[in-house]
């Protein structure tokens, strides 16, 4: 059997893995649940596995050339309050919307098939099961924890669901950049508070919020070219205690994205003077954290050559879409990896919109074909006994 009609064969393990992990979402850096299974099944199949804050390591064959190969599956979930009604929901207020339960069993099936071939391997394959990709705090914690020593490539992929195209179907995008940068960050406004009925012996927090809302949208608007492109989100605002009272407070909390290291620095900035004076214009006084982000997202062109060879191979071309010239909207911290040693990434369909997957990443209805667990399993897998041979 190749290693898809192996994986294929395991498919009910993988779907037990991907249900318990998607029942007990957890989110951030502190996932002692999902820590705990991932490391009881690496040991029962004879891994050592290693615990951190950035999550699980575990090596095979870690000391055969001294040079290693990376495969890694974020591990963590969204604090997103589930609608899915599935049997296996998730009942605490978290959610796996973004399909890290299905990244996580699928390489813990790619470890199971790797140590079956552990004779055909020449060198390491280290697996890095990472927890805070959401925050994009955890690649950074793992790379400071030594996670990269002696890594000479790296391979991840990621699940899509609500797509035209049908489970199994992999999406490689071209060579370079292929994902924005991204910060979040978060606005502090201090007013003062007053009964409603005298709104000038008070600073309103609110109005002022308000206004720094509108300003901050200026900056993509007018002062970026539209060669560049960057988004400026804000999803959060939270001002305000009762009807009748003016607001002394208010918090916002946004995200930036661009794919231009200049035009991202930019863009902080402004943010910063734009949230400053403008609260000052108000009577108001604000600051501006910067609370996480990433660097862009770039693919090595020979792990890229590697990979689209794989896909094809274990799928056949018709079920392999080249998307040269692409780049996506969501950002994505394994990007610190690729800063640091050749990586590629992919896109796995895992649900389409005529198969009945009609939610997208991040919506509290959002679901995913476990059919793809096998699929994705096989080529972390096969990426990495190829990527030996290199």
């Amino acid at each position: 059997m190749n290693v898809l009609q192996e994986a294929q064969a395991i498919q009910s393990e993988l779907v037990s893995h991907r249900r318990y992990l998607h029942k007990n979402a957890e989110t951030g850096l502190v996932l002692p649940k999902t820590q705990a299974y991932i490391t009881e099944t690496l040991q029962k199949l004879g891994y050592t596995p290693k615990p951190h804050r950035g999550g699980v390591v575990a090596s095979l064959n870690p000391t055969k050339t001294g040079k290693a190969f990376l495969l890694r599956a974020d591990a963590d979930a969204l604090p997103i309050k589930e609608k899915t009604g599935l049997p296996f929901a998730c009942k605490t207020g978290n959610m796996h919307a973004c399909g890290h339960d299905m990244h996580t069993a699928m390489l813990l099936g790619a470890a199971k098939l790797l140590k079956q071939r552990e004779k055909d391997l020449k060198g390491e394959v280290r697996f890095l099961f990472q927890f805070g990709e959401e925050t994009l705090e955890g690649a950074t914690l793992a790379i400071k924890a030594g996670v990269l020593s002696n890594v000479t490539g790296a391979f991840t992929l990621h699940v899509a669901t609500a797509t035209p195209l049908k489970t199994g179907t992999v999406v490689l995008a071209g060579v370079g950049e292929i994902a924005p940068c991204a910060d979040f960050f978060e606005i502090t406004v201090k007013g003062k508070s007053c009964h409603g009925s005298t709104p000038r012996e008070g600073v309103d927090a609110l109005l002022a919020g308000a206004h720094i809302a509108l300003a901050l949208q200026a900056i993509p608007a007018r002062e970026i070219s539209v060669s560049d492109p960057a988004v400026l989100t804000l999803g959060k605002f939270l001002s305000g205690v009762a009807a009748n009272a003016i607001a002394d407070k208010a918090n916002l909390c946004g995200s930036l994205r661009a794919y231009d290291e200049k035009t991202r620095a930019y863009i902080k900035n402004r943010i910063k003077e734009i949230v400053k004076h403008t609260a000052n214009a108000y009577k108001a006084k604000a600051e501006t954290t910067f609370t996480s982000g990433c660097p862009t997202l770039v693919n090595d062109e020979k792990l890229r050559a590697l990979a689209l060879a794989v896909t094809k191979d274990l799928l056949g071309e018709k079920q392999v879409v080249s998307a040269e010239g692409q780049r996506g909207g969501g950002s994505e911290d394994f990007a610190y990896v690729s800063q640091e040693t050749p990586s590629v990434m992919l896109a796995l369909s895992a649900g389409s919109n005529a198969g009945g997957y009609a939610y997208p990443l991040h919506h509290p209805k959002t679901d995913f074909d476990e059919n793809a667990l096998p699929i994705g399993a096989a080529l972390f897998a096969e990426v990495a006994l190829r990527a030996q041979k290199r």
